[in-house]
């Protein structure tokens, strides 16, 4: 395979116009084969699993508590409300608002070129960023599924004698991440694709392994149409262990 793709580029070199079928052969093997250019490409597919599995972390805590703090603001009594919570919740509500009210694109360039102007390591700040970023959409959703939990489960818990802690954890989260799965599940697959933002500030991620291979072959359908694929099946995956994870909640609710 090696000796024809040498043979088919000597005559492209000299001038000879290819067939399709040997035009499509040799960019295919000079974006995947050649050099063992594949190996990039899988470099960057392990680079961008463990981004998104960072930002992932950092945005469902940074989400549930942000969520936690402001449901129990929101639930106080009217008469007797704690004025650090109040402060509280008010700075959270501008942490959500000013992340989702500004571009993915600006938070990492900001974070890269002004708060870690000093560092290197592009592809931590890269996931730091994102795990920010989707805390505030995170939260909306847990708020919103905590919200949703009939109050008479909060109040049936404090009749049998719980604290407001033990029935938030035992009697009105598990409902509520029922009802919040999906929404869960998509802002997770919105931030694997994300991840090939921070190819901008420098991320050596799967995006970043195409552009090295487009920089040096001058030919971008099959990198960038390889990424496209990576990432389908990426999320293809993903989808799949959510619908499995959402058939085994759906199979204990009826038990």
């Amino acid at each position: 395979m090696e000796a024809q793709f040498e043979a088919l580029s000597a005559l492209v070199q000299s001038g000879e116009t290819l067939s399709f079928t040997q035009d499509f052969f040799v960019k295919f093997y000079q974006a995947f084969l050649y050099n063992d250019r594949w190996l990039q490409y899988i470099e960057g597919v392990g680079t961008t699993l463990l981004v998104t599995a960072m930002a992932l972390a950092i945005g469902v805590i940074l989400g549930a508590v942000v969520a936690l703090v402001r449901v129990t603001h929101d639930q106080q009594h009217p008469r007797h409300r704690n004025p650090v919570l109040g402060i509280v919740n008010v700075l959270l509500k501008i942490y959500v608002t000013v992340i989702r009210g500004t571009p993915m694109m600006v938070q990492l360039l900001i974070m890269s070129m002004v708060i870690f102007a000093s560092s290197r390591n592009f592809t931590m700040v890269g996931a730091l960023t994102l795990g920010i970023n989707s805390g505030a959409y995170v939260s909306e959703i847990i708020r919103g599924g905590l919200m949703a939990v009939d109050p008479g489960q909060m109040e049936a818990g404090r009749s049998l004698g719980l604290n407001y802690i033990t029935t938030m954890v035992l009697i009105v989260i598990p409902q509520a991440i029922r009802s919040i799965l999906p929404a869960l599940g998509n802002e997770f697959i919105i931030l694997l694709k994300d991840t090939s933002l921070i190819t901008v500030i420098g991320g050596k991620e799967l995006l970043y392994a195409a552009q090295g291979v487009m920089n040096r072959t001058y030919e971008a359908m099959f990198p960038l149409v390889g990424t496209a694929a990576i990432y389908l099946v990426l999320v293809m995956i993903f989808s799949w262990l959510l619908s499995k994870l959402e058939r085994r909640l759906a199979q204990s609710d009826r038990r």
